[in-house]
């Protein structure tokens, strides 16, 4: 693996042996415009893994995306190729149809250490939550960016990440009942400790989310790209660009349906992504939204 092969992929041309606050933010915002959060390996008959060298290959030599197991995975191996201190932490995501989050940790993120100060970098959540930047971890403090105002809140064992949303607003509105669309406008997204995990905390669940018939990875085929105004996402057969108005305190959503003889196009032109193999799109009911 070659951290300058990474570089080149994410267009950074910064120095490489500078772990600050400015080049973190840098390479994590560069990262998620460039390399899409997508599960597509799992409708295309393939299988996700925590193997490094495989990640490394379908990400920065086969333009591909990945989902957090790998994006946030790989992105750990750059924190320490480029000298950052940094934890990898495992959090449990909330269900917002149970009001509670999943009883296991199923989305890996990392802690990173700058002077003194602790920061979560997240660049695998994907569409209306995804991190532009890292966050700095303090408790009740507010933090805009422009998918929204991120809140890290801690209770004494644990932090909760939450996310303050502008009104999505469909263009169509022949979409507007759309179950792709976000209601909410305070969002859980997930909790976590800060006990380290390896990878290996992660297989058995990993195992789980691409082959359990409930999974929502396993009936949604996603593919999302943060746009210096907002993101783009794929999901089964809905293409969607999403465009943010933080003047109007709103999000422009353009929804359409694409039909199966475009969708390589699609995910070519737009995510710059593709596949060897064949795609078989998935939409069905899950707890999924943008």
């Amino acid at each position: 693996m070659d951290l300058r092969g990474y570089f080149n992929r994410i267009g950074f041309t910064g120095p490489y042996d500078k772990p600050d606050l400015d080049t973190l933010r840098t390479i994590h915002k560069l990262h998620v415009m460039t390399i899409p959060f997508e599960n597509l390996s799992i409708h295309c008959r393939e299988k996700n893994t925590t193997d490094l060298n495989i990640i490394y290959d379908k990400l920065v030599k086969s333009n591909r995306g990945g989902w957090c197991c790998e994006n946030n995975l790989f992105f750990s191996w750059v924190l320490k190729e480029m000298g950052y201190k940094y934890t990898t932490l495992g959090s449990k995501v909330f269900n917002k149809f149970q009001n509670d989050f999943y009883p296991v940790d199923s989305h890996l993120i990392n802690m990173v250490e700058i002077d003194g100060k602790p920061y979560i970098t997240d660049v695998s959540y994907g569409v209306s939550c995804q991190l532009w930047y890292p966050l700095e971890m303090i408790s009740g403090k507010d933090q805009p960016q422009p998918p929204g105002v991120f809140c890290l809140l801690n209770n004494g064992m644990t932090w909760v990440l939450e996310k303050t949303s502008r009104k999505q607003v469909v263009k169509d509105k022949a979409n507007a009942n759309s179950s792709l669309i976000d209601r909410r406008l305070v969002k859980t997204m997930y909790c976590f400790p800060l006990t380290p995990r390896n990878k290996e905390h992660f297989v058995e669940t990993l195992d789980c989310l691409q082959t359990s018939p409930d999974s929502r990875f396993v009936l949604k085929s996603i593919c999302s790209l943060q746009t210096p105004n907002g993101f783009r996402a794929l999901i089964g057969w809905t293409y969607s660009e999403i465009t943010y108005n933080p003047e109007e305190d709103s999000d422009m959503v353009d929804m359409k349906e694409i039909p199966d003889s475009e969708i390589e196009a699609v995910l070519k032109e737009k995510f710059n992504v593709v596949l060897v193999n064949k795609l078989t799109p998935k939409n069905k009911k899950a707890n999924y939204c943008m």
